[in-house]
């Protein structure tokens, strides 16, 4: 029977992958393998390609919607057909970090969840429960809540004590107890394995959504301990340390990086205390 929920489904697809490897797209045309021309059309072909030869390793893909739309209409028209591509067996992530709240937040949530079908949204915590609810109205969809990110400047506010507690302790703790079943789910990057390990401590239950893993060097092992909440199961997204500075040979070096990968993360995963 195929799963009916989000949660289900991205339960279903880290099991046949087996790992918490999920596959970044943020494509730009000036950083396409030599062979491909700078053009949509470029970045349609490679996009499409990454996503068939990742499906024996990789059950998850995150999208960053900003490299799409900067394209126009051109742009969104590739966006969906790539949603055709990856289909409904693998569990999909749009990175569109939405915030608003009201009709504009319902138009967004009928975009990226309606009309493309996505599993799950990243969105911004900053306007409360008016900015996630219209996204969670979409039934079975998940939703995951920037709390911590890899940013350099993330701490700038992120940091701030507010109640005696950071901010991004605060927002991770407000969205564990507002929504324990799963569906919220936490963005907390690699690049500060400190936070990782506290997020966790205090917010058992959310699955962690954690960048930085690769181009930004963050800890792998920390990545892996942390991802998975009793809730719900983490991702651990690569998109540079797969997609970029590719050779002549790109789509076997891409097939070649997702296997060294998806080995790294399980043996990781191997090393951690029963």
């Amino acid at each position: 029977m195929a799963a009916n929920t989000a949660l289900e489904r991205l339960g279903e697809a880290r099991a046949r992958s087996g790992s918490a490897l999920t596959l970044g797209l943020d494509p730009r045309l000036d950083r396409l393998p030599p062979d491909l021309p700078p053009t949509v059309g470029g970045l349609e072909r490679f996009c499409r390609t990454v996503v068939e030869r990742a499906i024996e390793r990789i059950g998850m893909v995150k999208i960053n919607v900003a490299f799409f739309e900067a394209l126009g209409s051109s742009g969104w028209a590739v966006l969906e057909r790539l949603r055709e591509d990856i289909g409904p067996d693998r569990f999909l992530v749009l990175d569109a970090k939405r915030g608003d709240i009201g009709p504009s937040a319902e138009r967004s949530a009928e975009a990226l969840l309606g009309h493309l079908r996505a599993d799950a949204v990243t969105v911004s915590p900053y306007l409360g429960e008016d900015a996630v609810e219209p996204f969670l109205a979409f039934p079975g969809r998940m939703v995951y809540l920037l709390a911590r990110t890899s940013n350099p400047s993330a701490g700038r506010f992120q940091e701030l004590v507010v109640g005696g507690q950071t901010l991004s302790q605060a927002v991770a703790g407000w969205a564990a107890e507002r929504w324990p079943d799963g569906r919220v789910g936490l963005v907390v990057g690699a690049t500060d394995p400190q936070t990782l390990v506290d997020l966790r401590a205090r917010c058992p239950g959310p699955g962690f959504l954690i960048p930085g893993v690769g181009a930004q060097g963050g800890d792998l092992a920390g990545s892996v301990a942390a991802a998975d909440g009793t809730a719900a199961p983490g991702l651990i997204s690569l998109s540079r340390a797969l997609t970029e500075d590719l050779g002549p040979d790109w789509a076997e070096e891409f097939s070649r990086r997702v296997r060294n990968w998806s080995d790294r993360i399980i043996r990781a995963g191997a090393t951690l205390d029963p």
